[in-house]
């Protein structure tokens, strides 16, 4: 890939990263703040109340997904994450900000409230745009590889929040981490929001977007336009269930799960996931090459079937995992299987529809799928726990992934698929081939 190609990824990344940074910590911090803002009582009913409102957000994301997808799709893919960015910045604030139920009573969970709607609007749009974004912006025989880079930054997210609490728990006593060092984490957010807006006002349109003449659609990034691609959006929402509640059970809930069911301390439990999410991260890139070799399907297959049949048998054990290793080693194995799903999930969405359609296709149905699936995922385990049967949960893990595997059976390979030829009607089974210049791509005609 040429220079300007890797600029692309990097400014995309490196917003990515501060985006989920902020989304994830809420999760990551929730055991040290529930309390705050809820009367004293139960800590399992506080724990719920206040994964409830991260599930809010979730529900926020389509239409985040919708409106940023529009503005992605009207405007430009620059324009989309730009303000994504924007606005989990100012959500990031709210938190750290938001006062404590003995300072104003419930007036603080409107604020926790008001920011995880706003964090909702971002990431529904910041998902689809990045996605887009890395996918338009790499050569074509590398777009499962490029495109990984979105699980690369948005983990690499998720592990500086475990690192900093493994840090904070370390170098603070717990009762200041209960009172106000879980706000620290919200404000450096903030900063690093600050800092990508900064880069993103400066990155590079991509080239398929300003070459496809999708500015001129009428119709650009409208449900109308998008209705007449449903099949598709459908397909995402069905490839999406499986692969969002197996991702967010092995990595936000994982913690709490071994700290809470497995009775481990919480700072080996926050070790455990930052070792296994670092080797996660790592293999990212290495399967999207891998599918830019033999396709997506083998991947999206290999996932779905281990998921089924693995889930029951992993969490179960991690149940019982009172050490380090064993508890490494059952997580690792969960985060290599999600590995086919995760390391090339957003370039198979984008290579489903055409360009002036693209962000909102994969915004909209994909932000839905994690609101009824993803962002509850957490909710339910505890549900489930709170009813003393655990282990119904796995097999609600399992069973969303079996759905998941039957639409990988049927569905389409995309690997070759032409950007600048989905939707047209024109055929579009050759790839598009490197120019002469570095960094630029041009469309090879279809015989």
């Amino acid at each position: 890939m040429g220079r300007e190609q890797w600029k692309k990824i990097w400014i995309g990344s490196a917003g990515n990263m501060v985006e989920w940074f902020d989304w994830f910590v809420y999760a990551t911090f929730a055991v040290y703040f529930a309390d705050s803002f809820f009367p004293e009582g139960n800590e399992t009913a506080n724990l719920m109340n206040t994964m409830g409102i991260f599930a809010v957000g979730f529900f926020m994301r389509p239409v985040g997904g919708w409106l940023l997808g529009r503005i992605g799709d009207r405007r430009g893919r620059k324009a989309a994450l730009t303000l994504t960015v924007t606005l989990m910045s100012a959500s990031a604030i709210l938190i750290a900000a938001a006062p404590t139920y003995d300072t104003a009573g419930y007036g603080g969970v409107a604020v926790l409230l008001l920011a995880r709607l706003l964090q909702g609007l971002s990431v529904g749009g910041e998902y689809a745009a990045s996605a887009t974004y890395l996918t338009e912006a790499s050569a074509p025989g590398r777009r499962g590889f490029a495109s990984s880079f979105q699980y690369v930054s948005m983990t690499a997210g998720q592990l500086v929040g475990l690192g900093l609490q493994i840090v904070m728990q370390r170098t603070m006593s717990e009762a200041a981490l209960h009172s106000w060092g879980w706000r620290i984490p919200f404000i450096i957010g903030a900063l690093g929001a600050a800092v990508v807006f900064y880069l993103r006002r400066s990155m590079l349109e991509t080239e398929v977007y300003a070459e496809s003449g999708a500015a001129e659609q009428r119709d650009r990034g409208t449900l109308r336009a998008l209705w007449r691609y449903r099949r598709e959006a459908f397909l995402v929402m069905a490839l999406t269930m499986g692969g969002t509640v197996a991702y967010y059970t092995y990595t936000t809930y994982l913690t709490k799960f071994l700290s809470r069911s497995a009775g481990m301390e919480k700072s080996t439990a926050s070790l455990v996931s930052f070792c296994a999410l670092f080797v996660f991260m790592c293999l990212q890139p290495l399967a999207g090459l891998l599918s830019d070799r033999i396709g997506r399907r083998p991947l999206l297959i290999t996932f779905a079937i281990g998921s089924t049949f693995l889930t029951v048998p992993i969490m179960t054990l991690l149940r019982h995992a009172g050490t380090f290793w064993p508890a490494f080693g059952l997580a690792l194995l969960a985060l290599v299987v999600v590995t086919g799903y995760t390391s090339i999930n957003a370039c198979v969405k984008a290579e489903l529809f055409p360009t002036g359609v693209r962000a909102l296709g994969v915004a909209l149905p994909y932000a839905l799928a994690n609101a009824l699936f993803g962002g509850t995922a957490e909710y339910v385990a505890l549900w489930f726990k709170k009813a003393g049967a655990e282990s119904g949960f796995y097999w609600y893990v399992a069973g969303c992934a079996a759905v998941s595997l039957v639409v990988y059976l049927t569905m389409r390979e995309t690997r070759d698929i032409d950007l600048g030829r989905v939707g047209t009607g024109r055929p579009g089974g050759k790839r598009a081939e490197p120019s002469g210049a570095a960094g630029t791509t041009s469309v090879t005609p279809a015989s």
